[in-house]
């Protein structure tokens, strides 16, 4: 009650004509963490739902938090894996002085040990990423005089769970900013943008600074340690020879393997995906299509096979696990802004990803993974199906009609 009577008494002089009014939208953030906003619809008719976009934000950061406690386990597992062999008194670094401060061992056979180094690369770039791009998201609310829109965190949750664990925070903060300002605020905002801004700002980092993102010796916080993923090894020795690297894949199911932070585990993926499906929140016609996209096509190219290209034998079921495609098909292909918004287009937009993951795995040498790239392409030709959609739906009718 005291925060109420706190946030009554100041929000005059956040109200028009009052003192601080540009910074409206600032107020308007703060208070909606706590209570719930008091705007209502003015005029008939009135549509009651108990589905806003707050409460769809929060679901899907509900979604997500499988993924983060798995990012810290994973991530301290892997870390903690490569330090077992090296003398804890030689370790550097703010990290491991905080660890050994609480006296938390490098063990990668505890779980809190892990939980807990691996919070501690995860939990900056998260900071990072919402200092960096929330001062972007209040900027251009406050110089367009609207809110604050929930769909930041979402975003930079995204955004977070996507970095491998060794990127430099200046750089976190330059990605996060190009994907805000280039990716959505300069189309007007969230529900005009039509590229994904976490995706956008994960793309720009990839290209402008290509050493950071891929390569052997990103996925691993330890100096001098290189490990391949899944995924570069699969490319360039097929998947059959992973199993000589200790990767079978249940591994690569439960998410015990190297790649991004939040991006391991299909487990966590599906448990997230389950939850989204429950609250309706994901399109299930877009997860199909791209299922059915990936998996058509990754099966037409084990039948006509190639003896140069070890891709080509990769079945659907390991595409599945591998990868950031677990994590694109259930966080970004459903997102709802940039994807298709009639039904049938869904299928298709669904499909069109799934089929271009797998051409750009198997058939681009220059790019192992595909997933962010296809989304990306698929987010570009949305508005298209959509039309085309339409197109045919208007024809098919007239049709009947002149029946």
């Amino acid at each position: 009650m005291a925060f109420r009577k706190f946030f009554n008494s100041v929000e005059p002089l956040f109200q028009k004509d009052g003192k601080y009014e540009k910074f409206y939208p600032i107020f308007e953030m703060v208070e909606t963490i706590f209570y719930t906003s008091n705007t209502v619809t003015k005029a008939a008719p009135h549509a009651r739902s108990f589905v806003d976009m707050k409460r769809i934000m929060t679901y899907v950061v509900i979604s997500l938090i499988p993924c983060i406690l798995w990012s810290f386990y994973n991530t301290g597992l892997q870390t903690n894996l490569a330090l077992s062999n090296l003398n804890p008194a030689d370790l550097a670094g703010w990290r491991a002085w905080l660890l050994q401060l609480f006296g938390i061992p490098f063990n990668p056979s505890s779980i809190f040990s892990n939980m807990a180094h691996g919070a501690l690369y995860f939990l900056p770039i998260y900071i990072i990423t919402l200092i960096a791009g929330g001062l972007w998201e209040v900027l251009f609310a406050t110089t367009r005089g609207h809110e604050v829109n929930e769909g930041f965190l979402v975003s930079s949750m995204l955004f977070s769970l996507t970095l491998p664990a060794t990127t430099p925070l200046w750089m976190v903060a330059l990605g996060i900013s190009f994907g805000v300002v280039v990716g959505k605020e300069v189309f007007g905002g969230t529900g005009k943008n039509f590229l994904n801004p976490a995706l956008t700002g994960r793309a720009f980092l990839y290209f402008a600074y290509p050493a950071y993102m891929s390569g052997d010796s990103v996925w691993t916080p330890v100096d001098g340690i290189s490990s391949a993923t899944s995924l570069g090894i699969s490319a360039s020795e097929g998947y059959e020879s992973l199993v000589g690297y200790g990767i079978t894949w249940s591994d690569a199911f439960f998410g015990t393997i190297q790649g991004s932070l939040g991006e391991t585990s299909t487990l966590a993926i599906i448990i997230g995906l389950c939850f989204l499906l429950a609250t309706k929140i994901a399109n299930y016609r877009m997860i199909v299509g791209c299922l059915v996209g990936m998996i058509v096509f990754s099966s037409f190219l084990n039948w006509i096979g190639s003896d140069t290209n070890p891709m080509f034998s990769m079945p659907w079921y390991w595409h599945l696990v591998i990868g950031s495609y677990a994590f694109g098909l259930v966080f970004m292909v459903t997102e709802p802004v940039s994807g298709s918004h009639t039904n049938t287009g869904r299928y298709i937009y669904g499909a069109l990803i799934g089929f271009m993951v797998i051409m750009i795995r198997v058939l681009n040498p220059a790019f192992p993974e595909g997933m962010m790239l296809a989304i990306l392409f698929g987010n570009v030709f949305a508005p298209l199906i959509d039309h085309f959609v339409v197109k045919a739906n208007i024809l098919r009718r007239r049709t009947a009609l002149n029946d």
